[in-house]
């Protein structure tokens, strides 16, 4: 059975503090629905191509049965942060006004930690596909961007995901590609089970569905300098990038195997 995508809006009430890992200064923060969210914000790092990137990855993770916080969409007042005593922190966030991304927080996860916790081969192949679809380099050794919450792994951070999208060039010829990062994959020597999981993703994400995580993206996020694409050309490249990438999925899942197998 498909699930249904629909992201809840949200504003942010009160900044609570920053989480420092990388250059993109996501933050905790209090939400008017009474829950606590950790906030990607547009002024920071590679800007909205970032939330575009976490928000096409964690729908389709979700589509697609993996467990991944709730995504919302997250607003910030203009007004918001001017009592902010930091000076980056303050600039980032009136930099940010608008629309926005949060991840629900999940309070008392761990980090992943692998020489702790075996993931199963089926669930390990399942999350090695979906990084190699999303062309995602970051879920290795070093910086795992998995949760341990409720005795379960939860996937996070997708916004480096999709890196085609930093340079338009060639996009068409990049969607047809291996995912040479792959092999730095810290689940990769337990990913035993990638075609069956390659035949089972086929069958999940069509063409509709893939137009419908597309169809998510705000206009006010897709309208960047350098381009002279409308924000309508700029969606139709995301959906045949993940068209023509699905289309040609037995490209990366051979190469994931065959990496697998100098580990092993």
């Amino acid at each position: 059975m498909q699930e249904k995508i629909d992201l809840r809006s949200v504003n942010v009430t009160r900044y609570i503090t920053p989480l420092r890992e990388g250059g993109s200064l996501p933050a905790i923060a209090d939400a008017d629905d009474g829950f606590k969210y950790v906030v990607k914000f547009k002024g920071a790092g590679h800007g909205t191509k970032a939330l575009i990137a976490e928000l096409i990855g964690g729908a389709i993770a979700k589509l697609l049965g993996l467990k991944i916080p709730e995504l919302v969409f997250t607003n910030l007042d203009e007004a918001f942060g001017r009592t902010e005593a930091d000076e980056e922190i303050q600039d980032l966030l009136k930099s940010s006004k608008g629309l926005n991304l949060g991840l629900h927080f999940l309070s008392g996860a761990i980090n992943f930690d692998p020489a702790v916790t075996t993931v199963a081969p089926q669930l390990a192949s399942e999350i090695v596909w979906l990084d190699a679809f999303l062309t995602n380099i970051d879920r290795t050794f070093r910086n795992t961007n998995m949760l341990i919450w409720n005795r379960e792994v939860w996937l996070i951070d997708h916004g480096a995901s999709l890196y085609f999208h930093h340079s338009w060039d060639n996009w068409e010829k990049t969607a047809k590609t291996n995912f040479p990062f792959i092999k730095d994959h810290v689940l990769l020597p337990q990913a035993g089970l990638l075609e069956e999981t390659n035949l089972k993703f086929q069958k999940i994400l069509n063409p509709d569905v893939l137009k419908t995580v597309v169809d998510l993206i705000p206009e006010e996020w897709i309208t960047w300098e350098g381009s002279n694409l409308s924000p309508e050309e700029i969606k139709l490249v995301y959906f045949n990038f993940l068209t023509i990438r699905l289309a040609h999925s037995e490209i990366f899942v051979k190469h994931a195997q065959d990496a697998r197998k100098t580990l092993i």
